[in-house]
């Protein structure tokens, strides 16, 4: 009997399930609650796939071996709750693809950094000279790249969502970059719930696997001293001199395996940020337990450019540097961004808020920022915030006349920010848009 799948949401995961699926002999089904994209809908009519938009058909549901449900539709609506008592596995596009690939999997999650760590770790592994794809949450999804390619490698960026979906999925190396407080809503507000989510990259691994993990993020060592594991932990970040560690010394990466050490040097790095080299840390790890050399490491991270809207920078304009760091939507992700400012900084900041605490940055703002620039439709949570820790606070409605007025605030040598704190969906279309935005009212200047 042909095997058949229902998979829920025609996006990126979903149009790659559906690949693979038929593909691999299965019957498949699309549905989609909103509209599909025309070349979506072409793709499937191409292959004999039948969909449906704008309405869930339980009836033609109700036969699947499995749901694939895509990572943007939360597990509590009430099509889901009817499916549950269909007792058909709901699963995600991960695991669906991981099914039909005997490649070694490097699967990277994290609140923040995952995106540099996972293209990091993909440019060491490529300049090594490996068949390896990227692919996940960023690039092609996993499934369409299994569908079409044969790789021997993938690195894998990963959501939580995504896991939440997991039952065989394992990666060879797992890569959590820090736990904060981020999709809460999501999680109902549950920050442990949000915790368990992304150790799940862990639950399916054996002894002859590795998880790394950021050993300067004290909620998640806790949490990894508490779990019950075969796998080799691999801790980075702080020095603790245990056996499987790396850490910085001296302009350096060291890495300390049971089988070895190896140090790379890191003096040239162009990232800026404690947070870019604790990517690097991580990239590194996963490369040298590939047996990757260090000096195609080093060569590599040298020549790393780094991700769009991640403290990007834009241009120099007076003596003035304008940096994109739009990707930044939660609080933790910009203390590492005015971290990093070594400069006094007019910093833009505003959007949609996702239940921020904005009490962790009142150092650094106090240290480094000389003017706020509050970017949004609703601005009052960022004005009761900072008003009583800095000197001028401007509120905006457009992005060009953020960057003017943070231009006329500005001093020689000084930077100008964009590290936003929330998400962007009031005046942007997404994250992307804010930044593209953001570049294009500087080079207007």
């Amino acid at each position: 009997m042909q095997e058949k799948i229902v998979i829920l949401g025609a996006g990126e995961s979903g149009c790659g399930t559906a690949l693979l699926a038929k593909k691999k002999g299965w019957q498949v089904f699309v549905s989609d609650q909103g509209i599909i994209s025309q070349s979506s809908k072409n793709t499937f009519d191409d292959l004999g796939i039948e969909w449906e938009e704008e309405s869930h058909s339980l009836n033609k549901m109700q036969d699947a071996q499995y749901i694939m449900k895509s990572p943007g539709i939360p597990s509590n609506t009430p099509l889901l709750q009817s499916l549950k008592t269909s007792d058909i596995p709901v699963i995600s596009e991960i695991e669906f693809a991981s099914k039909f690939t005997n490649a070694t999997l490097i699967g990277i999650t994290g609140s923040n950094g995952k995106t540099t760590t996972a293209m990091m770790t993909y440019q060491i592994l490529e300049d090594a000279g490996y068949d390896v794809a990227l692919a996940g949450n960023i690039g092609n999804s996993f499934a369409k790249e299994v569908a079409e390619n044969d790789h021997q490698f993938y690195v894998l960026e990963i959501s939580s969502f995504q896991l939440d979906d997991i039952v065989d999925f394992a990666p060879h190396i797992g890569v959590i970059t820090n736990i904060t407080p981020d999709h809460l809503d999501r999680y109902d507000d549950d920050f442990t719930a949000y915790l368990k989510s992304k150790l799940r990259i862990n639950e399916n691994q054996t002894q002859r696997d590795f998880l790394l993990f950021n050993g300067e993020d004290p909620q998640l060592s806790a949490a990894l001293e508490n779990i019950v594991t075969t796998v080799t932990l691999h801790e980075f970040g702080a020095s603790n001199k245990k056996i499987n560690t790396t850490y910085i010394e001296n302009d350096s990466i060291l890495i300390e395996t049971q089988k070895n050490k190896t140090m790379i040097n890191t003096v040239e790095f162009p990232l800026r940020g404690r947070h870019n080299l604790l990517n690097a840390m991580a990239a590194s790890t996963v490369a040298h337990l590939l047996d990757v050399s260090k000096e195609t490491i080093r060569e590599s991270l040298l020549h790393f450019k780094g991700a769009p809207h991640r403290l990007e920078p834009v241009l120099k304009i007076q003596n003035i540097r304008y940096i994109n760091d739009s990707k930044a939507t939660n609080v933790n992700a910009v203390y590492f961004a005015l971290e990093s400012m070594s400069a006094p900084t007019v910093w833009i900041v505003g959007g949609v808020d996702k239940g921020n605490d904005y009490e962790m940055l009142y150092p650094l703002v106090r240290e480094k920022v000389k003017a706020i620039v509050c970017l949004g439709v609703d601005n009052q949570k960022i004005i009761n915030a900072f008003q009583s820790i800095t000197d001028l606070m401007v509120e905006t409605q457009s992005m060009k006349e953020a960057v003017l007025i943070a231009q006329k605030i500005a001093d020689k040598n000084d930077n100008v920010l964009l590290s936003p704190a929330c998400a962007s969906f009031d005046l942007f279309q997404n994250y992307e848009d804010r930044g593209n935005q953001f570049k294009q009212a500087v080079r207007e200047l």
